[in-house]
């Protein structure tokens, strides 16, 4: 924990939360996440001895507590969430544009992607979505959405194909952050949909986009690619 040796709210708040990833791990923990490995998958650069450390000093200043082998935020960590999201806001005003290329990480898309996935929108059924990244460091993955549970799979799971996604990455990450419309990406020719036509159809209603989405939608840091619906 770093000291600034000044009396201040704001530096205290610093020395719990200025340290390297401890706001994108209570950011993770504020969107549902809330188990180790799950934090994991989800910051694949924080080392996970690190990121043990982190939980340990959310823990020691009141703001995550453990139980069951869950992450849960306490009313500290819950207070967070507007400092958290007000940051995605100035952010998606002030900071945000074009993905960088050291930015654009496949698995780590795809695993926010699980979890941004509504199987009720596919209705009491199996659907196998393939989503094919032609210039990604991995190229396929397969989502095998179950009635309560979505899988990520890295290799074929041997079921037949529902849905194709094909994207080029940088596309699918502005996609799910909000900065270029579903629906545009697809009229522009920039991402292709093909499959089961009335899950092709139901494909747009279960993908429940990026928790920062609606801030970078009303900042109106937006590709120009028209219609934001």
């Amino acid at each position: 924990m770093s000291r600034y040796g000044q009396y201040c709210p704001i530096t205290r708040s610093l020395e719990v939360l200025g340290d390297r990833w401890t706001l994108l791990i209570v950011r993770d923990l504020l969107v549902g996440v809330t188990r180790f490995n799950e934090l994991a998958r989800g910051l694949p650069r924080l080392s996970r001895g690190l990121l043990s450390k982190r939980l340990d000093e959310l823990q020691r200043h009141g703001i995550v507590q453990h139980v069951d082998g869950r992450y849960l935020v306490t009313e500290a960590g819950e207070e967070l969430r507007p400092v958290v999201f007000g940051l995605a806001e100035w952010g998606a005003r002030w900071a945000f544009g074009e993905p960088r290329p050291d930015e654009l990480d496949p698995t780590v898309l795809m695993w926010w992607i699980r979890g941004g996935i509504d199987p009720g929108a596919f209705g009491r059924r199996r659907v196998v979505i393939h989503v094919l990244l032609p210039d990604g460091e991995r190229r396929r993955y397969w989502l095998v959405v179950e009635s309560a549970d979505v899988s990520l799979c890295f290799t074929d799971p041997g079921f037949e194909v529902d849905v194709l996604v094909e994207s080029p990455l940088g596309v699918l990450y502005q996609v799910w952050e909000g900065r270029i419309p579903l629906k545009a990406a697809q009229r522009d020719g920039l991402l292709r949909l093909s499959g089961k036509r009335e899950l092709v159809r139901a494909f747009p209603s279960a993908l429940q986009l990026s928790p920062v989405a609606p801030y970078v939608v009303r900042a109106g840091v937006s590709a120009g690619r028209g219609d934001p619906g």
